[in-house]
């Protein structure tokens, strides 16, 4: 699953490192420095945790991204913003991988809400991708069909530039 998500990341554009790193991460086994993931396999808990991460890394905008290091924060950018998108790009992130989205909204992570949010998503019901088609990374509805394009959960892009 891991060499598939890296996978993954490489071909839209965000680079995954291999590194030994300590427990002192924000997740077990992945942080971010310079844009990068930095990914530590034998602390790694969850290996969807790489698509989380790396949804900030697509959400900042492009000229900030060498600015994220350690936890998703950048001055200048509304993080709360960012991390609601997150949820809706590593959902269409895990898909595209093909991975589960289990793998994302695991018992382990979202202060014990991921199997609500997983339900959620898998029954249509999309919170935060009214963001991510205001980043013009994806269209929904009237707007999706408007412009003959496949709805959300389909990417028309990954990174925000």
């Amino acid at each position: 699953m891991i060499q598939r998500i890296t996978e993954f990341l490489a071909g839209i554009g965000i680079e995954v490192e291999r590194a030994t790193l300590d427990d002192g991460t924000f997740l077990p086994g992945v942080t971010l420095q310079g844009g990068r993931l930095l990914v530590d396999e034998v602390r790694l808990a969850y290996p969807g945790d790489l698509l989380h991460e790396a949804g900030h890394v697509a959400l900042v905008p492009a000229a900030l991204r060498p600015r994220l290091s350690g936890e998703a924060d950048v001055p200048g950018v509304d993080m709360a913003t960012v991390e609601t998108a997150v949820l809706p790009w590593s959902y269409a992130a895990a898909l595209a991988a093909g991975v589960h989205p289990a793998a994302v909204f695991h018992d382990g992570g979202y202060r014990g809400h991921g199997a609500g949010l997983l339900a959620t998503y898998s029954l249509g019901v999309y919170p935060g991708a009214a963001l991510l088609e205001g980043f013009g990374l994806t269209a929904t509805g009237a707007r999706a069909a408007a412009l003959g394009v496949a709805p959300y959960p389909h990417m028309l892009r990954w990174l925000r530039e």
